[in-house]
């Protein structure tokens, strides 16, 4: 294989992981190149519907020299000021990136460096970041292929505003972050709108005078690392509580939309004979997604009576509605359902990285983003280290880290060339 170029480290990715490395190895004075198969930020621009708002305040959003600089940080910014916000961070860190370059694979050489094929020729180095996060490819059921083929289907990445789907009801398939606000997009726009609940949790939007991620900063929550939780590694197969930053912020109740005419059922399960088939466990879905609610409400009412803290007093949640039977078959066509929309999440595809470095479900082995192979890297992974590891309130802090351990490495490589 023919070596175009030698470069100390490569960054995979684009987004706001990679061009966060970028940020720190520039500040060491590291050489490198970011290589992005599209450009720039590609998944804000291309996978987040019209109406998307972040879900956590404007104020966590601390990016590498690039902290919140709008009025409002108490807000929460929609899609196109997300993706300004995100152009400025470029703009700033102005990293030595080549986009619409893919990396094709990468591989371990025999001196214990790393090969970069990408589709504009191929590069050796020292070290390689893996910057292109964890949510690859869409998750979609092979029951979908059973389905009549006059049914729109599409997934969560794909959906943009109810003008895209074709007139008629819509089932939503998944009810964690994206299925709930998607539905409650859906249903806002007047659409008939049957949702496939699954068993992700909620969390209130304001509890005693404050925004629960207010709350959960106090608290020390977000600085809790993988080794501290209590689940360990296990906290990042957990699923995201529903909540959204619409219309300046609210909690979202499923139960609440049932009473608005939204249907509600259990764990989608299969398709047979012009029938949809439904697990019987939505009272339980329900019932598990305002356990966690409460508990969460009750860690900080804990948190406010240790602390003595002058707060409003606690408004207990009642629910306000319950379903009195459970509908486990729906016909298809008496529903009326032209559209389906699957918001049941993505798989990693590292397909193309030849590291053993993976463990039996494709997900990568690491701490803290060190990974077990010399020079390998991983960053922008849902709890890399903490709950903010994946999104704009922690990757700094990670990538800040990466950056010493590159320098580190760098130097130790420096180092054995001169004793030899």
């Amino acid at each position: 294989m023919t070596v175009s170029k030698q470069i100390p480290v490569i960054i995979v990715g684009g987004g706001q992981a990679g061009l966060s490395v970028s940020y720190y190895l520039k500040q060491r004075g590291i050489e490198h190149l970011v290589f992005e198969r599209r450009t720039k930020m590609h998944s804000w621009a291309s996978q987040r519907w019209d109406s998307f708002t972040l879900v956590t305040p404007n104020w966590q959003c601390e990016l590498p020299g690039h902290p919140y600089d709008g009025d409002d940080p108490f807000g929460f910014m929609r899609r196109e000021e997300i993706l300004d916000y995100l152009q400025r961070f470029a703009d700033k860190v102005q990293a030595p990136i080549r986009e619409g370059v893919a990396v094709e694979q990468v591989s371990i050489d025999d001196d214990g460096g790393y090969t970069v094929q990408t589709s504009e020729g191929n590069y050796r180095c020292q070290q390689v970041v893996v910057a292109s996060g964890g949510y690859h490819s869409p998750i979609i059921p092979r029951m979908a292929e059973k389905l009549p083929a006059q049914t729109f289907q599409m997934h969560s990445a794909q959906y943009k505003n109810p003008q895209q789907l074709p007139e008629g009801p819509v089932l939503v398939v998944g009810s964690g972050q994206s299925g709930a606000q998607i539905a409650e997009d859906l249903h806002l726009a007047g659409r008939q709108v049957y949702l496939a609940t699954g068993n992700a949790p909620r969390v209130a939007r304001q509890y005693r005078g404050k925004d629960v991620v207010e709350w959960l900063h106090e608290m020390g929550y977000y600085d809790i690392s993988v080794e501290d939780h209590p689940l360990r590694e296990g906290v990042r197969d957990n699923t995201n509580h529903y909540v959204t930053g619409r219309d300046g912020g609210r909690e979202i109740d499923l139960r609440r939309f049932a009473l608005e005419g939204m249907e509600l059922f259990g764990a989608l399960e299969d398709f047979e004979d012009g029938e949809l088939l439904f697990r019987d466990n939505l009272t339980s879905n329900l019932d598990q997604a305002d356990d966690t609610y409460r508990n969460i409400n009750a860690r900080i009412d804990d948190y406010i009576a240790k602390a003595g803290i002058d707060a409003p007093p606690a408004e207990p949640y009642t629910p306000v509605w319950a379903p009195q039977q459970e509908r486990t078959r729906l016909k298809l066509a008496e529903a009326g359902i032209a559209s389906i929309i699957w918001c049941i999440g993505f798989k990693p595809d590292f397909g193309w990285l030849d590291a053993p470095v993976f463990n039996g479900m494709g997900q990568p082995k690491h701490r803290r983003g060190v990974s077990p192979q010399p020079g390998l890297y991983f960053i922008g992974l849902p709890w890399l280290h903490t709950w903010g590891s994946g999104r704009f309130s922690g990757v700094a802090r990670d990538a800040e880290y990466l950056g010493q351990k590159i320098a580190e490495y760098e130097s130790a490589e420096v180092a054995d060339a001169v004793s030899a």
